[in-house]
């Protein structure tokens, strides 16, 4: 597959993430529970496909480019990625954590994409 596919791969699973978290943040703030929410499965499903594309795809851009190295400057958006990752079930267990959520992960995305960019 070619680098362009991955990266196409890759910022779908990064929109389809952040669509989950967006709902899942929103039904926090508005005081919803886990139990209360009636779109559980499909915005943990988005989430988790995400996610999912977001690795399989990032390692296949890393799989084109450096022929399977992992250079310095992939562990710290491996790290970004796994709390953002891990953010439904701190949100599922405090639902208040919704709010701060929603101004974390933006910051979270933007130290990603730094480190994606801006690597040599």
């Amino acid at each position: 597959m070619s680098y362009e596919l991955f990266l196409i791969l890759h910022i779908v699973g990064i929109v389809l993430l952040f669509m989950g978290l967006g709902g899942l943040a929103f039904h926090g703030i508005a005081g919803g529970t886990r139990e209360t929410n009636p779109a559980r499965g499909l915005v943990a499903g988005t989430h988790g496909i995400g996610t999912l594309l977001i690795v399989i795809a990032g390692f296949g851009m890393l799989g084109v480019k450096y022929g399977g190295a992992m250079p310095g400057w992939v562990h710290p958006k491996l790290l970004v990625w796994i709390c953002l990752a891990a953010a439904p079930a701190l949100v599922a267990r405090k639902p208040g954590a919704g709010r701060v959520l929603w101004f974390v992960a933006p910051l979270l995305a933007l130290v990603a994409a730094y480190f994606g960019l801006n690597h040599k």
